[in-house]
């Protein structure tokens, strides 16, 4: 249901120019559909039954405000006919409008998190590490921005489309992320490869889009056989890959194929495509992560660099690269964890696999840290 708030918002925005109207009608309709639902029963098209309720509360509380009863007309005249289900660029149009560089890079992606994919202010402040009452007023500063501006709701043409791409490219990533983290939910990532076509077919030249939808592709791929039977975590040398995607495989591959080697997309969609195989092809991912730490030589890169070379050239050689900055992250610990393992150190791995999940954020996560440390 919530993968649908992002769709109404942007289609709202789009036909009332009111991003507070948007974002109050389209949280209405989502609670009317807890209230409704468990007892009159799922709609057939619940994005329709959701974009249907959203349009008449903010139609109604036009034509309660005298004042706006030009602004109530000129509505009436560009909301589509039949009210179809989606309208496919609407979120494109509100993804271009948060990432105008007319706003601070940090305002850019709390806005698009909160308004395209509906992530909650509080997790946006976690994210940033501030407050929750200092992540609203940033996200209201940025929305009044966006008004005093007048930042048009529409996909930019020329030099300026060329200018916000990268932060259109950042924002995506986060979506797709959104969706495919242990516990996210999985329409992000649907929502973030939907969106990620209808940019290829806007930029098709530019090679970090088509790079970027490749990576989606190969990483989605092996959504079916992340969890098992419980709901738990299945690392990646323990899923069945019999049950990965092969149609998403072989689209992202061809795409690849046809595509430059021009930025960090391009380089993560190939590490993606070296697990793609029968077997993941450990040395050759180490090299391209290797090229990736020399790009965009942050801590989580540098941290996936010693994973690589720990399962392409020993666990010792992995261990020698766990980056310091990381030292005492949930994931850093559950690295070393698993690097120890392989260094024939069972009971210190365990040690370290139950320091992971006592620091992990995500139960999912936790539970899955200590299965491994119970295994040990």
């Amino acid at each position: 249901m919530w993968d649908s708030y992002g769709r109404i918002v942007a289609t709202l925005i789009r036909v009332t120019g009111d991003w507070s109207l948007a974002e109050d009608c389209a949280q209405e309709a989502m609670v009317a559909a807890l209230e409704r639902w468990p007892r009159d029963g799922v709609p057939d098209n619940p994005g329709g039954w959701l974009m249907t309720v959203a349009r008449n509360r903010a139609v109604d509380v036009l034509r309660r405000a005298t004042v706006e009863q030009k602004k109530l007309q000129e509505v009436a005249m560009r909301w589509p006919p039949g009210l179809p289900e989606e309208i496919e660029d609407d979120r494109l149009r509100l993804i271009f409008t948060c990432c105008h560089p007319a706003l601070a890079p940090e305002a850019r992606v709390a806005l698009t998190l909160r308004t395209v994919a509906g992530v909650p202010t509080a997790d946006i402040a976690r994210l940033f590490l501030v407050t929750e009452t200092a992540m609203t007023r940033r996200i209201t500063r940025a929305k009044s921005k966006i008004a005093d501006a007048r930042i048009p709701y529409r996909v930019p043409s020329g030099p300026a489309l060329q200018e916000r791409l990268p932060g259109v490219l950042a924002v995506l990533y986060l979506l797709f992320t959104r969706g495919y983290d242990a516990d996210g939910e999985p329409a992000f990532a649907d929502e973030a490869i939907r969106l990620a076509r209808l940019l290829v077919t806007l930029m098709p030249a530019e090679p970090e889009v088509p790079s970027l939808l490749a990576l989606f592709l190969l990483q989605h791929s092996r959504r079916h056989a992340r969890r098992d039977q419980l709901g738990d975590l299945v690392t990646l040398d323990r899923q069945d890959r019999s049950r990965w995607d092969l149609a998403a495989i072989a689209e992202g591959l061809e795409i690849l194929a046809r595509t430059p080697i021009e930025g960090p997309y391009a380089l993560q969609a190939r590490i993606a495509a070296g697990h793609a195989g029968a077997r993941s092809d450990w040395p050759s991912i180490a090299g391209w992560y290797d090229q990736l730490a020399r790009l965009q030589p942050t801590p989580i890169v540098e941290l996936n660099r010693a994973v690589a070379h720990g399962y392409a050239y020993g666990p010792q050689a992995g261990l020698a690269l766990l980056p310091e900055s990381l030292a005492g992250h949930p994931a850093a610990i559950a690295v070393e964890a698993d690097l120890t393992v392989k260094a024939g150190d069972p009971q210190r791995a365990a040690e370290l696999f139950r320091a992971a999940a006592a620091a992990a954020a995500s139960e999912v996560e936790r539970r899955a840290l200590l299965a491994r440390a119970d295994e040990l």
